[in-house]
């Protein structure tokens, strides 16, 4: 009997596939998404550098708080918009969007119209 690949492993598998074409410049960083269970999490990250710019999550205390819950479509505007925000204050305006290999839907989706609402181009 043939084994279906697993889903984790069609993911990473994708999320390389779209990392080898987008990368974070000092004037464009990427957006990096990361969804758990339980969570949302967002990073802009300089590939140059090698660094984090700005990260927000739903474990955020700016929003921890505030959220019933962190992995529904709220929690990942509110997401979004915190990190269009923090992003701001750091002057940068432009990014790469980088979906870690998820399908742009739902929670990915929502955070990505929520950081444009806030700002961010990409």
């Amino acid at each position: 009997m043939i084994k279906k690949p697993d889903r984790k492993v069609l993911r990473h598998k994708r999320r390389l596939r779209v990392r080898k074409k987008v990368v974070g410049t000092p004037e464009r960083p990427r957006l990096n998404v990361f969804r758990s269970l339980k969570h949302i999490y967002a990073q802009i990250i300089d590939d140059t550098r090698g660094i984090t710019l700005a990260s927000a999550s739903s474990l955020s205390p700016e929003l921890k708080d505030s959220l019933a819950k962190g992995s529904n479509r709220e929690a990942a505007f509110a997401v979004g918009k915190l990190i269009a925000e923090k992003a701001m204050k750091k002057g940068i305006k432009k990014v790469v969007f980088d979906r870690a290999g998820y399908l742009y839907h739902g929670r990915v989706k929502t955070l990505a119209d929520a950081a444009r609402e806030g700002g961010l181009e990409f």
